[in-house]
């Protein structure tokens, strides 16, 4: 993994355990950008809202386009990871 691959993990990594870091709290927006594709997405402090299960789940949607009911933004396409870790080996980094 390149120097700055493993920066931009090491980050995002951070960013994740650490909630009271996100200056969106309790959103948390992620990018993945592979093969000139872009995937916009946010995770939750779901930790913070008594939610197990989904503290290391990336929603797929944009910060600004959140549903405005919480249904709707549980009903969101998702792709849930067992760990910061592995959210960021996914290619997802902090935007």
């Amino acid at each position: 993994m390149p120097a700055t691959t493993a920066c931009a993990a090491a980050r995002t990594v951070a960013f994740l355990s650490a909630p009271a870091l996100w200056p969106a709290w309790p959103f948390l927006p992620v990018v993945r950008r592979a093969g000139g594709r872009e995937d916009l997405g946010v995770v939750f402090d779901a930790r913070a809202a008594g939610l197990t299960g989904r503290s290391s789940t990336v929603y797929l949607t944009n910060l600004y386009d959140l549903p405005a009911t919480w249904a709707a933004f549980l009903a969101l396409p998702r792709e849930t990871y067992d760990g910061a870790d592995e959210v960021a080996a996914a290619g997802w980094a902090i935007d």
